[in-house]
């Protein structure tokens, strides 16, 4: 059987606002039209997707799968659409993406000068967007640091280094050479605590964490001046906290928490040799 993309971007939109009428508009169509293509993407999948009364509109089991799966299946089609024009206007190119303080010139370099005939590009990436780019078709390859979402991806390590504390200038714990992660039990997290489960599961934590009444931080920069302002902690990877200079900050090695992973991601659907080639590249200058 043949999934329509078309029913699926249609059942996304009413899964992600759980009402049909705000999904219509979104889809720029009538709530009608909307209705028969779910009730025909049901009829094709033989499941119901959703329960709905005059009240509310909900996912049934079958529909929360779907919903899981249906991301990664929508962008490697973006992706291809993408990769295909790309091809039909005769741009050749190689994009590789890269987290902040992660250094590539050396496999970038190396790579081009094996293929002088594609225009490699670098762009840098986030913390929260560094695996969107692969799924959408923005990026051929990209420097990740773990964890991230292994699904639809292909991983492949490079090398680790160590994690250390952020902290204000001034901080009881700035001047150590260096702490446990117990030592930040009562600090305040500055980031999405599954990026640092071992301080997540400290049984004795007292401070709080990104789900307070702390805004919402787009960037490293941002991040490290609220360190600096109001106190708080970031662990960081050392080469991410050596990349950023703030006066105001200072950071502190944590002996007792593993290393930072930093991997080469790639879509898991593709089988150029130009992404194994390139991995061992990048592998072999570690």
């Amino acid at each position: 059987m043949d999934v329509d993309l078309r029913k699926l971007r249609y059942f996304v939109a009413v899964a992600e606002e759980l009402h049909f009428g705000r999904a219509a508009e979104r889809l720029h169509v009538t709530q009608p039209v909307l209705s028969r293509q779910i009730r025909a993407l049901e009829q094709e999948l033989r499941a119901q997707l959703f329960t709905r009364n005059k009240r509310s509109t909900e996912l049934t089991a079958a529909g929360r799968q779907l919903l899981e799966d249906a991301g990664p299946l929508l962008n490697s089609a973006q992706a291809l659409c993408r990769r295909v024009r790309r091809a039909s206007h005769g741009t050749s190119t190689f994009t590789i993406g890269f987290m902040p303080g992660i250094i590539v010139t050396g496999a970038v370099r190396a790579f081009a000068v094996r293929h002088p005939e594609l225009s490699v590009q670098v762009v840098r990436t986030s913390w929260d967007d560094q695996v969107q780019g692969v799924h959408e078709g923005l990026l051929d390859v990209s420097f990740v640091r773990l964890p991230v979402d292994h699904r639809g991806l292909a991983l492949r390590p490079v090398f680790r280094e160590p994690r250390v504390a952020v902290l204000p200038a001034d901080h009881r714990l700035a001047g150590k050479q260096s702490i446990g992660i117990a030592d930040l039990a009562a600090e305040r997290l500055l980031q999405a605590p599954d990026a640092v489960p071992e301080w997540r599961d400290l049984p004795e934590r007292t401070g709080g964490d990104g789900a307070g009444p702390w805004p919402a931080f787009r960037t490293v920069e941002e991040k490290l001046e609220h360190v600096a302002t109001s106190g708080g902690v970031l662990v960081l990877p050392l080469s991410t906290a050596a990349y950023y200079t703030h006066a105001d900050v200072a950071h502190v090695p944590i002996d007792d928490i593993g290393p930072n992973e930093v991997c080469l991601a790639w879509s898991a659907d593709r089988y150029s040799p130009l992404l194994s080639e390139f991995a061992d590249i990048a592998a072999a200058q570690r």
